[in-house]
């Protein structure tokens, strides 16, 4: 899991004075503390683990990862001080999306498996069906903001510099400075990487994983954690399939094994193959979460 916050050297397009800020992020503090590592090592190595085939792994320990210099017990404090205080902005997050009836989706994915391109042809042919209004995610560049912005939507981006993955805080201020209008969808393209985003909830309805034919059958069993935090895979360049070695059911199988709870959809965003069902459920995700904030 990654314990390095990025918040510190993320932008955000067109930032706004904080002063200005709107609705939930105006609460959204910004006393970064610093966590300071201690340089103990474990006298008993117990975050190194050996298999009989001489491979070595380094995710056994109590904490489930290796940092160097850390012990396992100071990674999991680390962890756990992270995650508390991006969970406190998740929990504003979702409440603001709640109240103004916003449907927040979090596509995660590695790089490269067509998820800007999947959301430009989503917003295109749903234009007449949803109003949707995108935060980009990247390291850096704001090319996947433009193309989103030539389908005419309005998107906001977050350059992260060395932070591998969005978090709330920085969600917060976007959705602030973007302004959605209620009752609209906000599709949130967090940055490629399958590790990293997966613990890091951003107040959204639904995590969804975008996976491509081209990365293997077995990618839900290397990368289990955003399998397993997802609520929707969505098994994307189908009209690949006739020229690959790939088995559509064994990756489908791999996933459930994780998460036996994930729905699948197999679609081609070049083609359209299997986009109907995408809208499909997002129309009706965003139907049940309007009908559950009435009844609330």
């Amino acid at each position: 899991m990654c314990t390095v916050c990025g918040c510190g050297t993320a932008v955000i397009e067109g930032d706004k004075s904080r002063a200005e800020a709107r609705g939930h992020a105006g609460a959204h503090s910004h006393d970064h503390h610093h966590h300071h590592h201690d340089h103990h090592h474990s006298p008993d190595g117990h975050d190194r683990h050996h298999d009989e085939d001489g491979s070595v792994h380094y995710g056994k320990g109590i904490a489930g990862v290796h940092v160097p210099g850390m012990s396992q017990d100071r990674i999991i404090q680390v962890e756990k001080d992270i995650l508390s205080k991006n969970n406190g902005y998740a929990a504003e997050n979702r409440a603001f999306f709640v109240q103004n009836g916003i449907f927040a989706l979090n596509f995660v994915s590695s790089p490269g498996s067509g998820k800007t391109s999947l959301l430009v042809r989503a917003i295109r042919e749903l234009k007449d069906r949803m109003v949707i209004n995108v935060i980009e995610g990247d390291q850096q560049t704001s090319n996947d903001a433009a193309r989103i912005r030539e389908t005419g939507a309005r998107a906001i981006q977050i350059n992260t510099g060395k932070g591998c993955h969005l978090d709330a805080h920085m969600v917060g201020h976007a959705g602030a400075d973007l302004a959605p209008e209620p009752g609209s969808a906000l599709f949130i393209e967090n940055v490629g990487n399958l590790v990293c985003p997966a613990p890091f909830d951003l107040g959204e309805a639904h995590k969804v994983v975008v996976l491509s034919v081209t990365e293997g059958e077995d990618k839900p069993l290397k990368y289990p954690d955003m399998f397993a935090a997802s609520d929707l895979m969505i098994l994307n360049k189908s009209d690949l399939l006739p020229h690959l070695d790939f088995n559509v059911g064994l990756c489908i199988a791999n996933a459930l094994r994780v998460n036996a709870r994930l729905q699948t959809l197999v679609v081609s965003a070049r083609s359209g193959e299997g986009m109907e069902a995408f809208y499909a459920w997002l129309e009706a995700s965003a139907a049940r979460l309007a009908t559950r904030a009435k009844v609330a």
